[in-house]
């Protein structure tokens, strides 16, 4: 039989690690139909039926049991705080559950704050779905000297609690044995009455009223009865209800609210609260003059009022001096003379093989002259990704988004806005995809409208390339403008934006700051892996077939004859016809207009695209000439690398910004806009520069 497990959580409760532990690398990444939401399916690995499994780390590669039984599917649903959703993400977990039946859920609870991630598990107990609590971060528990007696929380939960360590894999074997038992048995959570005296007789008045209705909807009574108590306009309109039965309702609600002096929504949350301080006070033992935790020591300098920006500042000065300075630059030039040594060996090879003259000069001086063009960064790339990675991973960024709350809010924005332009500099797409998190429609088009002035990896390769030929002394400092500048321009453009189109304040910003953790090999790895496989991926699709277009419209001319010169063929034409336009910038040639055009492919293109147009390999001599030959001056190719910074993103950015602004008019507003922003500040550059420049 096919089973499907959900994995529901808190942000941070360790959801993904335990996720990825479960699934190792049979793992599939798409979209949750009709939204934008990314969904992450898997197969579980290991599991046991029956007997009881031994506490200890999971075994990930697969045994003969798991292959005989291969009949598990995960899926990771986004991180949620409650089934009273706001968020798109909430929206999408909660339906998930309630609407698709998964045959159990396993409920991630980080057990180091148990008062705010068990206020969900009480929820997800309404419903009518086999329930198992993996009670996460038990080693962080022990550390602490704190001690929580499992049984007693199981039975006042009406739930199987099974205490974990994802990182690790301490407990994943019985966790997933009495998720199995759950699903196989169809154990129901056991009824929790969290409620008493007057709230408790209006709950069950509005579950009698609605009963037959929420079973023909499938749902669970108690669950639909608390969510109409609550206030949920959705779970109202799904049950269509009549008029008179809602005139009842409200009026027991009225009368419930008059009573307790609070509003509908406060009634549930004060209850559901009073009941998790009873349990808690139950089942865990605090430990006597706890020592300070190892986080709260490390936030006493990282976040500290006078200190916290200067270290943030030098950690991101830091990252790009590993990745753009010396070190980074001699791994860089190593793989890319493995590639020209591959590609001339490929060249020779073709040669010795009589192969016709035009077929050789397609596959070297288009396909691999342009694909490999893009291969020489990926060290770069890789080591970029690194960098952000372990920060992520060990629990800083999320203090970031922290620390630039207050600086967002002057903005029109608030922190967890930070997060997904933190994401920018990995890749627009996901980026973008991130604002989804944001509460409001205006904090999200707000957001996604920004994001595209952070410098994404795909242009790492633009700024090495141009560094390397016209700034050799100054590469750290070049890189750093350009990263710190598209800030700037976002800077500047939120306070545009916030007098002109997205007016009001943000929605508050609530996070939980994790704990510090050293990141893990698996974690870091598996993250690195994704963003080179990714590259790798658009380095031979999009960028191939963009590098074999130039290609051909560079050797042919619109009557398909070889062309004699660059103006006589396609590319020259179309060229000279939109190169006038650059020409004010300083770069009005036909090569860096066409530049441009595929950069809007994909940024890579552009350095593809040069390398085919000047017949020459990427970081040799010849192509250094060659642009210099393309851009006359430093100035020139600084008013390039500006233009490059802040104009469109590529077309699957743009693609993901119309999806998730719900409307293509005001994508393609933004990017109209950002790019005309380009072109003018890439102009001041010149043109003030040149004042200076003799």
């Amino acid at each position: 039989m096919q089973y499907v497990f959900a994995l529901a959580g808190n942000q941070n409760s360790g959801k993904t690690t335990l996720f990825n532990r479960l699934t190792g690398s049979n793992q599939h990444v798409g979209n949750w139909p009709g939204v934008t939401v990314e969904q992450k399916t898997g197969t579980l690995l290991h599991h046991h039926h029956g007997k009881s499994a031994h506490v200890g780390p999971p075994m990930l590669r697969r045994n003969r049991e798991a292959e005989e039984n291969n009949d598990v599917q995960l899926v990771d649903l986004p991180g949620i705080y409650s089934l009273s959703p706001y968020t798109m993400e909430e929206v999408v977990s909660r339906d998930f559950i309630t609407l698709q039946k998964p045959n159990a859920v396993i409920n991630i609870v980080d057990a180091t704050n148990l008062e705010r991630n068990l206020y969900l598990t009480l929820q997800l107990a309404e419903l009518e779905t086999p329930l198992v609590v993996a009670l996460n971060m038990m080693d962080e528990v022990n550390k602490q000297g704190d001690a929580i007696d499992v049984n007693s929380l199981s039975e006042a939960l009406g739930v199987p609690v099974v205490p974990i360590c994802a990182r690790n894999g301490d407990g994943l074997d019985e966790l997933v044995r009495q998720s199995m038992m759950a699903a196989e048995k169809h154990i129901l959570p056991g009824k929790l009455d969290i409620c008493s005296g007057d709230t408790h007789e209006a709950l069950h008045a509005i579950i009698h009223l609605i009963e037959d209705k929420a079973r023909a909807k499938g749902l669970s009574p108690r669950y639909a009865g608390t969510k109409l108590l609550e206030g949920d306009e959705k779970i109202e309109r799904l049950l269509e209800l009549d008029e008179g039965t809602l005139h009842i309702i409200g009026e027991i609600i009225a009368r419930l609210e008059k009573q307790a002096g609070m509003e509908r929504a406060a009634i549930m949350a004060d209850a559901r609260y009073t009941f998790l301080d009873g349990v808690i006070k139950k089942c865990v033992v605090k430990a006597q003059n706890a020592p300070e935790s190892p986080s709260a020591r490390i936030d006493r300098v990282l976040m500290h009022r006078a200190l916290a920006f200067p270290i943030f500042l030098l950690m991101m000065l830091l990252v790009f001096f590993i990745t753009f300075g010396p070190f980074g630059t001699w791994i860089a030039d190593g793989f890319a003379a493995l590639i020209k040594q591959g590609i001339s060996l490929i060249d020779r090879g073709l040669t010795a093989a009589n192969t016709a003259p035009w077929v050789q000069a397609l596959l070297v001086d288009g396909v691999l002259a342009g694909v490999g063009a893009v291969l020489e960064f990926l060290p770069t790339i890789v080591l970029l990704f690194l960098l952000l990675s372990i920060l992520e991973d060990s629990g800083y960024m999320a203090r970031a988004a922290f620390l630039m709350d207050k600086p967002m809010r002057k903005l029109g924005l608030n922190g967890r806005s930070f997060i997904p332009m933190i994401m920018g500099f990995g890749c627009t797409v996901p980026a973008v995809m991130g604002a989804r998190s944001m509460q409001s429609q205006r904090d999200r088009r707000f957001t996604i409208m920004l994001t595209p002035f952070m410098s994404c990896g795909a242009k790492v390769p633009i700024y090495a390339l141009f560094t390397r030929a016209f700034f050799p002394e100054q590469g750290v400092l070049v890189m750093c403008c350009l990263y710190l500048g598209g800030m700037l321009m976002a800077v500047i453009s939120a306070s545009v934006l916030k007098k002109t189109v997205f007016h009001g304040d943000a929605a508050p910003f609530i996070m939980e700051l994790p704990a510090y953790r050293l990141p893990t090999l698996a974690n870091v790895g598996r993250q690195l892996w994704d963003k080179a496989k990714d590259f790798l991926q658009r380095a031979f699709t999009i960028i191939l077939a963009a590098t074999v277009v130039v290609w051909f419209l560079q050797t042919y001319t619109f009557r398909l004859t070889l062309a004699d010169t660059m103006e006589e063929s396609m590319l020259g034409v179309i060229g000279g016809f939109i190169a006038p336009v650059f020409r004010p910038l300083g770069f009005g040639s036909v090569s860096a207009a066409t530049a441009v055009i595929t950069g809007v492919i994909a940024k890579e293109s552009v350095v593809s695209t040069l390398a085919v147009l000047s017949g020459t390999e990427v970081g040799s001599s010849q192509m250094m000439a060659a642009l210099h030959g393309i851009f006359p001056s430093n100035l020139a190719a600084a008013s390039f690398l500006t233009f490059v910074l802040l104009y469109m993103p590529c077309v699957a950015a743009f693609a993901a910004m119309r999806r998730e602004m719900q409307g293509r008019g005001i994508a393609l507003a933004s990017v109209c806009c950002q790019t005309a922003l380009a072109w003018l500040t890439a102009l001041l550059v010149y043109q003030i520069g040149g004042l200076f420049v003799f």
